[in-house]
């Protein structure tokens, strides 16, 4: 049994876990010492006391194989960002130089947009020169506007740090296939022995940037044995980084409130008396809870039930109520068709209409009463 401190705990439990030992990582949260001075030694002794007795809980700890895929994903994430965050900085560059290309193409890291601007980059500093050769007419842009924008001020040390700024690119692009080329040999391992090949639909979404190189939709549905990309929301992305942190095995939480629980999604009401006088709030900084937030986000646009809850949670609720509540529907739907190997249906998210009508006929009640008036109510 040990304690969950930061990271240090890691390298103690896998070299345990290499060994054979069977490892209870407990969350510091889940046991207090009690009043006096606080010491390592009288922790450890504290710690022993309670999991002689079986009132400590294990957390959650992936395989093996996960701990490494999310590795691999966490990293991929951090070269993402400071290549983001290197575009920024050639953005800024080129606006000190009086080069406005990147209003003028939508996407400055498309084939094009790249080559204008390692161009400028290698001290072309004339339109006709920077664009000659190069399939402009793809470009919504009229060849004009695009002329006129490339009429900077091309001074030497401007064009040195955007010789850097492109290097350092190109360097976290490449650094982003390496992890990926990683992520895929993991991914292999996992595939069942007996894999069939499957017929993946895809859907009819717009390509996004920093796509895998792979197809991962195809790894994913023949490892989850379901396609869980089907579910709204939620991409090949997502998915991914959801199985990383949570496994395949769902029977470690014996029902879907349990898995919502330990996500952090779920209510967690404090009672004193038989009433409720508030609800506990926990930080948390699971990757899969937040995978599950970033997925609810997209809902307001959507036109299925899952949309249709957000926006009315979101007009009642408020924008953060209704996210946490469409974020654990999502991670129920998640949870069941893992554990029954159940292919999605939209249909399976229904909205109780009857107790939806009556709460808004109970606030509009209230509301009348407020003022002094009273509704009532008619059959239709």
């Amino acid at each position: 049994c040990m304690e969950a401190t930061g990271v240090y705990w890691m390298a103690v439990y896998e070299i345990l876990e290499q060994y054979g030992f069977k490892v209870t990582l407990v969350n510091a949260r889940h046991y207090k010492n009690v009043d006096g001075q606080k010491t390592d030694v009288k922790d450890c002794q504290w710690l022993q006391q309670l999991h002689a007795h079986g009132l400590l809980r294990a957390s959650h700890i992936a395989e093996e194989q996960y701990r490494e895929l999310r590795t691999y994903i966490h990293e991929r994430g951090v070269l993402q960002k400071q290549k983001s965050d290197t575009l920024n900085r050639i953005h800024k560059v080129l606006t000190q130089m009086n080069i406005k290309v990147q209003h003028v193409i939508s996407d400055i890291e498309g084939v094009i947009g790249m080559q204008i601007v390692e161009r400028i980059a290698a001290g072309v500093n004339t339109p006709d020169k920077i664009l000659e050769g190069l399939k402009t007419d793809k470009l919504k842009a009229r060849k004009q506007d695009l002329e006129k924008s490339l009429k900077g001020i091309f001074k030497p040390w401007y064009i040195k740090v955007l010789k850097q700024h492109l290097t350092a690119y190109h360097f976290f692009k490449k650094q982003m296939l390496a992890y990926e080329t990683e992520i895929e040999a993991t991914l292999k391992i996992l595939l069942p022995s007996q894999a069939e090949q499957i017929a993946i639909e895809k859907k009819t979404v717009k390509v996004r940037k920093n796509q895998y190189h792979f197809n991962l939709k195809e790894y994913l549905h023949k490892i989850a044995g379901v396609d869980l990309t089907e579910i709204d929301g939620l991409d090949e992305n997502t998915v991914l980084t959801i199985i990383a942190v949570v496994g395949l095995n769902m029977h470690k939480w014996p029902t879907a409130e349990h898995f919502t629980s330990w996500l952090n999604l779920s209510a967690r009401p404090k009672k004193s008396g038989g009433k409720t006088i508030g609800h506990q709030r926990r930080f948390t900084n699971n990757s899969a809870t937040q995978a599950f937030r970033m997925a609810a986000q997209t809902m307001w646009q959507q036109k299925g039930m899952l949309g249709h809850l957000y926006r009315r949670l979101s007009h009642t609720k408020g924008t953060k109520k209704a996210i946490k509540a469409v974020a654990r529907r999502l991670a129920v739907i998640f949870y069941n068709m893992l554990k029954k190997q159940t292919a999605y249906d939209s249909k399976i998210v229904v909205l109780d209409e009857a107790k939806i009508k009556a709460r808004k006929i109970t606030r509009l009640q209230k509301e009348a009463e407020k003022l002094g008036c009273r509704i009532e109510i008619l059959a239709a």
